[in-house]
């Protein structure tokens, strides 16, 4: 149900903490401001928000593994957080709908990209809770966990240091997350063993693949 990528190159890891470190940051609540359980900081100044989401953007459609994973149709521009001591994010589910500029997008799932190092700052590690399951994530600079968003997750406190994300939020062609799973699950096989296989039997498989994606997806 959920995926971690290594989205970044340390390049791009150093250019967006460079975005960050020289952009004004206002709280995170300032988008909604009933929310009580967002506890953050988020990027405020336009020039710098394009600029790296343009550059996460295109991490994004770089990454073959991303797109088998979440045969994204739509994402959110990324949007850099950051988490100073005793701030946090309580449990909460995403939005179904995001609201952006001419548009607005399912979020089927969510992701947080991570700027810097896990050791660099204490707490803060993004909790989610998946049926009686429960995963904490403090991954390495230019790493992404992509999960479902309507699982109950949050940010736990930061006790000291600076937690530096990025976030987004992905609609995908195939909106159900049992049957995106299954078709990721079969295409996987498919890449590992499909060049084993007998060519007759590889094409059948090929065939199936492309049946269920046309039956359970969305029309791009």
């Amino acid at each position: 149900m959920y995926r971690i990528l290594q989205l970044l190159t340390p390049e791009e890891v150093e250019e967006c903490r460079k975005i960050a470190a020289a952009a004004p940051f206002v709280h995170g609540r300032i988008t909604n401001p009933h929310n009580t359980a967002k506890d953050n900081e988020q990027l405020h100044e336009q020039q710098a928000y394009q600029k790296s989401s343009q550059l996460l953007m295109q991490a994004f459609g770089r990454s073959p593994e991303f797109a088998e994973f979440a045969f994204p149709t739509l994402i959110a521009p990324p949007l850099i957080t950051r988490y100073k001591p005793g701030m946090k994010y309580g449990a909460h589910a995403d939005a179904a709908f995001i609201q952006l500029p001419g548009q607005t997008i399912r979020s089927d799932l969510s992701c947080t990209i991570f700027l810097n190092e896990p050791e660099s700052y204490e707490g803060g590690a993004l909790h989610i809770r998946l049926g009686d399951g429960e995963m904490r994530f403090k991954l390495k600079p230019g790493e992404a966990v992509v999960y479902p968003s309507d699982t109950f997750h949050e940010v736990e406190p930061v006790t000291k240091g600076e937690r530096l994300v990025a976030i987004t939020f992905i609609q995908s062609q195939v909106p159900d997350p049992f049957r995106r799973n299954l078709l990721f699950d079969l295409n996987e096989v498919a890449a590992l063993e499909g060049l084993k296989m007998d060519p007759q039997n590889f094409s059948r498989l090929q065939l199936v693949q492309q049946n269920l994606l046309r039956y359970w997806a969305e029309k791009p």
